[in-house]
């Protein structure tokens, strides 16, 4: 079968926010299948605010997108040929070759093969993904929620805060979000169960909007955001309060510094841990369990802004560090 790939490669490196003509796309002839191998249509790519930190040259967990070369991410979609015994032609699968519509892998790269009879199959970048394992591993391996606490979630409306927001509700926690709109805090409110949703946008002082949600203090924070966030949520927090530390957006485009109160985690006992999800996957099929149980109850819910071809995937990128997607944002190939 002869294939040509349309490509996303990375045609040079921002400086400050994302510009569109840090991308090209590409078309290019794949190779003839071979052995142990299998050719996919990929149907549904993530995008996520780490992608941002590698399309820089910096040292970091995960190597960086190269010029020139094809971007990469999380994807799923259907095995249309096999030479891997393994795999069949129609067979769901999970790999990270996403950026691109077609992708020829070996099938030991990674190819997780997916049982999307119950679910749709974008749910596997999702509450199913490693979006959804970040907020379970880091709420409940880190933060250990008891009931009757209080927690705060900054981009409580993303991908992984209003999965955060929501375990966190089951766990009997009381539970602040911060948002960038009043529509994502009306979902927070009226869709999530969230107690008090804060939007950002509309108060000068976050610090003293926290303290106004949170009177006697926070006992997690679990942070997507850094920055003004991070600040304010160690000015609040309550001694010994935990913080999982899962991304700080505000800080990948280089618009904002470290919090000025660090000194206060010495002060309070404060416990703040970083963490990257594929350092934790042993948890996957314990989160994964508790996950499906949870949405087939209804106690979880999801909501996704899909950004329709591959050709607009860089537009995708570029609207979530708008504020632009509610819940997960995905490309839908095709």
């Amino acid at each position: 079968m002869s294939v040509i790939a349309r490509e996303i490669h990375l045609n040079s490196r921002p400086t400050g926010k994302i510009e569109p003509q840090n991308f090209v796309l590409v078309e290019r002839p794949l190779p003839a299948i071979a052995p142990g191998q299998v050719l996919v249509r990929n149907l549904f790519m993530s995008v996520d605010p780490y992608m941002r930190g590698r399309m820089n040259e910096a040292e970091s967990y995960i190597e960086p997108f190269q010029i020139g070369a094809v971007l990469e991410g999380t994807a799923v979609g259907e095995v249309i040929e096999s030479t891997d015994s393994r795999f069949s032609v129609g067979d769901a699968v999970a790999h990270f070759a996403g950026w691109r519509d077609h992708a020829l892998l070996d099938g030991d790269d990674h190819v997780t093969p997916l049982d999307a009879t119950h679910v749709p199959i974008q749910a596997f970048l999702g509450a199913l993904g490693l979006p959804g394992h970040a907020a379970y591993y880091g709420l409940v391996h880190i933060a250990k929620p008891q009931a009757g606490e209080t927690i705060f979630v900054s981009s409580a409306a993303g991908a992984v805060g209003s999965l955060v927001a929501q375990i966190a509700k089951l766990k009997g926690c009381r539970v602040i979000g911060s948002v960038g709109s009043e529509a994502k805090a009306e979902w927070l409110r009226d869709e999530l169960g969230v107690d008090v949703a804060i939007n950002y946008n509309a108060e000068p002082d976050l610090e003293a909007a926290l303290r106004r949600a949170a009177p006697e203090g926070i006992d997690i924070y679990f942070d997507n955001v850094g920055g003004s966030h991070l600040k304010a949520a160690i000015a609040v927090a309550k001694d010994f309060a935990r913080f999982p530390l899962c991304g700080m957006v505000t800080q990948y485009n280089g618009e904002s510094e470290g919090p000025s109160n660090i000194y206060a985690v010495i002060q309070k006992s404060l416990l703040l841990q970083g963490f990257v999800g594929i350092n934790h996957l042993d948890i996957w099929e314990e989160f994964t369990h508790e996950m499906i149980k949870w949405i087939a109850e209804g106690q979880i819910k999801t909501r996704e802004t899909i950004v329709n071809g591959l050709e607009n995937a860089p537009d995708a990128l570029i609207g979530l560090f708008a504020g632009d997607n509610i819940g997960k944002m995905l490309v839908r190939l095709g």
